[in-house]
């Protein structure tokens, strides 16, 4: 009985004996702790800064507003690890930090293979930042989609459309589609189909839509306002004018196609000329037989 008291009495003096000694590590490491947190916290601070400072210097020389958030974004993380990993470097956490550096390689294999999806959206947003084709505030069409480009981040970009509603498409699908940028280029081409009845004097018709277009829009050097007839059509003569016009989104396209309609509808009233609306006509050529029944048919 002696003994297993003895036993017990040995266990707990061995357990008070190791929380003196952790209890001792402690303090003697609290001043390192402490100095770790503060260094941290130094290069977050740091990290803000220099980001602030690196935003200033970009806008001088960077005009592509994505570039320069993307590279602000890497500056930052690099920023943060270099001072997380002197920070475990102050706890003397170097052994530690090799063998997690080494399990964290394997894990990244296993991850990076389970999110292939999400990997190829972030390096498509990198490259997406960095295209000159493609730019915040830029409108652009993409599957299906259209509006002016908000932001472009590593998952996705984020565009709003002319109802005001925000569409977020992931960067993949906009470097693997085709998108059309209406903000590349000052001038577009506006095409307006209409057609005109078939006694129209076509040489006239053609002369004062190529002078009321021109007049409504005057074309620069190298433009011209094109005027082609295109086919017969079933109740109408059809023809296209294209015309060069300034427009950097939808919005202006289709303002300036409005005014190009009003502008013809009224040149035309004005000379008599007859856009028609389809006309199908009906004709019965067999005779309708009406006859008074006999009596002998009613009985």
């Amino acid at each position: 009985m002696s003994q297993e008291e003895f036993d017990i009495q040995n266990s707990v003096e061995g357990i008070w004996t190791k929380l003196g000694e952790w209890l001792d590590s402690i303090i003697l490491g609290l001043p390192n702790f402490i100095l770790a947190v503060l260094v941290f916290i130094l290069f977050v601070l740091a990290a803000k800064y220099l980001g602030k400072l690196l935003d200033k210097l970009l806008r001088y020389k960077v005009r592509q507003a994505s570039i320069r958030e993307i590279t602000i974004k890497i500056l930052k993380v690099v920023v943060i690890a270099i001072g997380f990993f002197v920070a475990l470097g102050l706890l003397n956490l170097n052994t530690i930090l090799t063998s997690v550096l080494a399990g964290a390689g394997v894990v990244g294999l296993a991850v990076g293979l389970a999110l292939q999806g999400t990997l190829n959206n972030t390096f498509s947003g990198i490259l997406l930042s960095f295209l000159p084709e493609l730019q915040i505030g830029d409108w652009i069409e993409n599957n299906g989609f259209a509006g002016r480009v908000v932001e472009i981040n590593l998952r996705s970009i984020v565009i709003r459309e002319a109802d005001n509603n925000y569409v977020v498409i992931p960067n993949s699908q906009v470097i693997d589609a085709p998108f059309k940028n209406f903000s590349r280029t000052s001038r577009s081409r506006i095409t307006v189909s209409c057609g005109v009845a078939y006694n129209s004097d076509l040489e006239l018709v053609k002369t004062i839509t190529l002078n009321t277009i021109s007049e409504l829009f005057p074309q620069k050097k190298g433009e011209e306002v094109e005027f082609m007839y295109n086919e017969f059509g079933d109740s109408s003569i059809n023809f296209v004018v294209r015309f060069w016009s300034a427009a950097t989104n939808n919005r202006d396209i289709l303002f300036a196609r409005s005014s190009a309609i009003i502008a013809i509808k009224k040149v035309y009233d004005q000379h008599d000329i007859n856009i028609p609306f389809p006309i199908r006509t009906l004709e019965f050529n067999n005779r309708l037989n009406i006859q008074k029944p006999s009596a002998e048919g009613d009985a």
